[in-house]
């Protein structure tokens, strides 16, 4: 790779930095042949997600120089995801997916990212000094699972965020296409020792700690010591808990089309929301109405509200009582 380009403006702050692997969609429905061509990789949802919802957020991370990589480039350029701090790799290619809807299995995944620029990707002096001036990191397992150095390079970033006094946000996406289970467990759990704010999945932490009650996987992500947890239960809705209080959010009643972004909806809003009010409890009731708003679409971006929707039906909630 050739030498990143600084970051554009040095003394502004992010609210939000997301490190990891942005990649191109293709969406299918499994009905008929059509096949619609999408945006998607946690973390870069996560970035347009907040940027929607009034954040400042910057993306570190690495695309090939193709016209994949372009299209992302374009999106966040759209979106306002500031992408001074990624790279263009001429020898590695930007990573896509296709899911699938339909049948017993509901929708699944095929990823074609082998060898990606994002699974080459290190941090360079650009990418320390943007660290150094965000209030919040957020990366996930799978910015960590991608490749040997993705995961020495999350462990990084955690570590220089830490040092500059910004909080770290770790969402648990586990995807063992990736990694083995073992390895996978070991690498989550160190992350979650180090992070500020744990953003598990009830499937996947059930993997990650052997139950599946979901107020002792909370329990184990405390006890690695994080501050705060947020757990997704799917039309559960969340669990938020601190060391001190914990509770149940319900789900935002909708009539569900994809579900395929909704996880990474939930993270934007309750990092976004959690920054402006300090209050994890109302972050999550926030992050739920977002979650289940963006379901109302199909495919990762093109459902991802924006600030004036979520207020919307937050406040329509309210005036029915159950805000």
């Amino acid at each position: 790779m050739g030498p990143a380009s600084a970051c554009a403006d040095r003394d502004a702050r992010f609210d939000l930095l997301a490190l990891g692997e942005p990649l191109i969609e293709f969406n299918a429905d499994a009905s008929d042949d059509r096949c619609l061509r999408g945006f998607g990789g946690d973390v870069s949802n996560v970035a347009v997600a907040a940027a929607r919802l009034g954040a400042r957020t910057g993306f570190l991370g690495a695309l090939g120089a193709d016209a994949f990589g372009d299209d992302i480039m374009a999106l966040w350029a759209r979106e306002g995801v500031d992408t001074a701090c990624v790279r263009r790799d001429p020898q590695a290619p930007t990573g896509a997916y296709l899911v699938e809807h339909g049948g017993a299995q509901g929708h699944r995944f095929a990823y074609l990212r082998a060898s990606s620029a994002a699974t080459h990707y290190a941090l360079d002096d650009a990418a320390r000094a943007a660290l150094a001036r965000t209030r919040l990191l957020h990366l996930s397992a799978i910015s960590q699972g991608i490749s040997l150095a993705a995961c020495d390079t999350g462990f990084e970033a955690m570590a220089l965020a830490r040092e500059a006094g910004a909080r770290i946000a770790y969402d648990t996406n586990l995807r063992l296409a990736l990694w083995p289970l073992p390895r996978a467990r070991a690498i989550i759990r160190e992350a979650l020792r180090l992070c500020d704010i744990a953003l598990p999945g009830h499937e996947d932490a059930a993997k990650i700690f052997g139950t599946r009650d979901p107020e002792a996987l909370v329990d184990h992500c405390l006890e690695g010591g994080c501050a705060i947890v947020a757990m997704t239960l799917g039309a559960q809705g969340a669990i938020i808990a601190t060391p001190h209080a914990r509770r149940r959010i319900p789900a935002f009643p909708v009539t569900a089309r994809d579900a395929t972004g909704a996880g990474d909806a939930f993270d934007a809003a309750f990092l976004v929301h959690l920054g402006e009010t300090g209050d994890p409890f109302a972050a999550g009731h926030y992050a739920c109405i977002a979650a289940a708003l963006s379901t109302t679409g199909y495919g990762a971006i093109a459902p991802l509200p924006g600030r004036g929707a979520v207020d919307a039906a937050r406040a329509a909630l309210s005036a029915d009582g159950d805000g």
